[in-house]
């Protein structure tokens, strides 16, 4: 039990991030009063097409099969069904709620009659709520923006700069975009009060008209940098953590478009340079090698 507990006091927790990649922390709220169905809608919007048409359809079967209990409930509800068959209840309902109405399978009675008619009414409803979240999950401009695995602090120009790459992934091209860079830290007030404090880290370069290929963003340490004098282990110790956000105007949609990313101490190298990707042939052909995005090299 002693040697348990030596070798679990010296496990370092994991960094909590604001901006989470894939191993990053969710952040769960709690005593927020929540909306109901009009969050569950906004979470669905912001949710993955797999997540999203997976809970849709699993909804849909799960109707189905309460009006096909309550179908059964009622006896010889159905006309042509098989007495107690919970299969033909099934696609029965299955046909009223997406009122197709074949014939074979018929209500019987005035119970049954009422239950087809409240079924149809949640059919309308489902229908229109699932086509209003595929038309807003189509409509709505998403960016895809790659982001560098790690950030560099190497010198440009004879001065330091934190430097990070970023460039479109679709062929289409980002007009006017514009860049942030955020830098977040823990910090404790002269009351002992541990504070989160967020501090904006001047660009060289703030906006681009046109990005199209790759963006190297960067911001040059020197003594008005809230970065001057900091190393990754003081980084790590305030818990920092440094955000870019992006915008920009898609091409191809004319509509706004954000992306944003950030990176800990970590994910900061020091004394090294993002790999050339960009070739210029003879032919006026320019050759981008994605596959070199991430990689670094030694300051030569």
């Amino acid at each position: 039990m002693k040697k348990h507990a030596r070798k679990a006091a010296v496990v370092k927790p994991r960094h909590v991030r604001l901006v989470a990649r894939g191993d990053g922390y969710k952040v769960i709220s709690t005593g927020r009063r929540r909306q109901g169905l009009s969050d569950s809608y906004v979470r669905l919007l912001g949710a993955s097409w797999k997540r999203m048409i997976l809970l849709l359809v699993g909804v849909y079967i799960l109707l189905n099969m309460v009006f096909a209990l309550a179908y059964l409930s009622i006896g010889d509800g159905i006309d042509n069904a098989r007495k107690g068959s919970f299969i033909d209840a099934f696609f029965f309902s299955v046909q009223t709620i997406a009122t197709i109405g074949y014939g074979t399978l018929t209500p019987h009675g005035l119970i049954a009659n009422l239950l087809v008619t409240l079924e149809s009414m949640f059919g309308f409803a489902f229908v229109a709520v699932v086509t209003g979240l595929v038309f807003s999950k189509f409509s709505r401009p998403t960016a895809r923006v790659l982001f560098s695995d790690k950030a560099i602090i190497s010198t440009h120009n004879g001065k330091p700069h934190f430097m990070l790459r970023l460039a479109n992934e679709r062929d289409n091209r980002i007009v006017d975009a514009a860049a942030k860079l955020t830098f977040m830290r823990d910090e404790k007030t002269l009351e002992g009060t541990l504070m989160r404090r967020f501090y904006d880290l001047p660009l060289v370069r703030r906006e681009i008209p046109i990005l199209r290929l790759t963006w190297t963003v960067m911001h040059e340490i020197n003594e008005a940098s809230p970065l001057f004098g900091l190393d990754s282990e003081k980084l790590a110790e305030m818990n920092a953590e440094i955000i870019i956000s992006i915008s920009g105007i898609d091409d191809t949609l004319s509509q706004t478009i954000h992306a944003r990313h950030s990176y800990i101490s970590d994910e900061i190298e020091c004394d090294v340079a993002f790999e050339d990707i960009i070739i210029r042939r003879d032919d006026y052909v320019v050759e981008v090698h994605y596959d070199r995005f991430h990689q670094l090299k030694s300051k030569a």
